[in-house]
């Protein structure tokens, strides 16, 4: 559990002390975070959840650089290369700051398009932000933040991958299944954006030298 500076209480009245609002960072293993995790949360990853919404994130290590791994998940124009759940993206113009794109996405899930709207793209700090103005799925305000971090696994470059989240909750479901719903689609995305990219370094490995 990451505590969330500035967040609403959750304690009862008659004078007791109200613990502040509680956010969770889950990952694959749902271990504790390491001091560097919980300070590029802290750091990058500000929401302000109101009563009718919640938020959670979930993280994970790649055994690829981040040129690698940011050259994919910056393609807001081609979420496909990496999230399974999309079929087919169209987006006008350049990748900036307020393109808009329409996502489709494959049978299987509770949805069929997407409207979604570049918030932020950051290639210095490694920071793509997004949130969904339209479509029909359930996920109605949600807004998400994802940052991409080097790190060393094994003793080669690696990256780590945070994406934190905020959403309403739909009407008849609660905070606990609205988040363990998005985190699932999230983890599903990382490990893909994983595949994707690990697979891209050891072809880059084989692939023989040109002479």
């Amino acid at each position: 559990m990451v505590e969330m500076d500035g967040g609403v209480g959750v304690g009862g009245g008659g004078g007791q002390t109200q613990e502040p609002r509680r956010w969770r960072l889950a990952d694959e293993l749902r271990c504790d975070l390491r001091a560097m995790e919980t300070d590029y949360v802290r750091r990058f990853h500000r929401h302000e959840p109101r009563d009718h919404q919640c938020s959670s994130a979930v993280a994970k290590h790649i055994k690829a650089p981040v040129h690698l791994v940011w050259s994919l998940v910056r393609r807001f124009d081609q979420p496909q290369l990496f999230k399974p759940f999309v079929s087919r993206c169209e987006m006008k113009g350049n990748i900036e700051i307020g393109s808009v794109r329409e996502v489709n996405v494959k049978s299987g899930l509770p949805a069929t398009r997407s409207t979604e709207r570049l918030e932020l793209l950051d290639d210095n700090e490694h920071i793509l932000s997004v949130r969904f103005v339209g479509g029909d799925h359930r996920l109605q305000n949600y807004s998400s933040i994802l940052t991409v971090h080097p790190e060393v696994i094994d003793g080669r470059p690696g990256t780590l991958v945070i994406e934190s989240f905020v959403v309403d909750v739909p009407d008849g479901n609660t905070k606990d299944e609205t988040c363990y719903f998005v985190e699932a689609l999230l983890k599903c995305n990382l490990k893909s954006l994983a595949e994707v990219s690990e697979g891209q370094v050891i072809k880059d490995q084989t692939e023989p030298l040109d002479r």
